[in-house]
């Protein structure tokens, strides 16, 4: 319980690269789309929270529920994630497939809320040809140009134009989310269930 007038400072996340607050009542912006969360790709909602911010707080519930703190594991030394291949994995070379599943990658400092991006072997096309923008999902693994692949987190966008070689399993994001820069990472194709 934190006393009325009280300054609550967060600092660096000592697991993983994000923090993470409840605050009863919630956060008092005005819900854009339903939500009161900032998409950092769009723009939409309030405005990226800067050193120094004051947030509104909502009135409090009138029954106050006991919450404990959920324990989140360290992050993996490295990170493993189970991906089933496609819908565009024929759009590369068997040879870039097989290394996207047998060499080691790691996460890169670029990485954010929209991408954990990579560094590592870069993938080859095995066609040239441009894609139309299509649907994006959680965890879609898109190969830009670089041929560097990028794993999308919760503020990915609603479509993109690069071919995703593999999607991953949603009981592996969360880790993904979290991972620090420099963490090796290894992709493991699984079958569909």
């Amino acid at each position: 319980r934190v006393r009325a007038g009280s300054v609550v400072d967060v600092g660096a996340a000592r697991r993983g690269v994000r923090s993470y607050l409840a605050v009863s009542g919630g956060i008092a912006v005005d819900p854009v789309l339903g939500s009161r969360s900032t998409d950092l790709l769009s723009g939409l909602g309030p405005a990226p929270l800067t050193d120094g911010a004051v947030l509104p707080l909502g009135p409090p519930p009138v029954r106050h529920t006991h919450v404990d703190v959920a324990p989140q594991p360290a992050p993996p030394e490295e990170l493993v994630l189970r991906v089933t291949l496609g819908p565009r994995h024929d759009w590369f070379t068997p040879a870039a497939v097989r290394t996207f599943t047998s060499r080691a990658y790691r996460v890169s400092p670029a990485s954010n809320r929209i991408g954990l991006r990579t560094t590592g072997p870069a993938l080859e096309r095995a066609t040239h040809r441009e894609l139309p923008s299509e649907g994006m999902v959680l965890g879609a693994v898109q190969v830009p140009p670089d041929g560097t692949p990028v794993v999308f987190l919760a503020d990915h966008p609603t479509t993109g134009g690069y071919p995703v070689i593999a999607v991953v399993r949603p009981a592996d994001l969360p880790a993904a989310a979290q991972a620090v820069p420099g963490t090796p990472v290894r992709f493991v194709a699984v079958r569909r269930r």
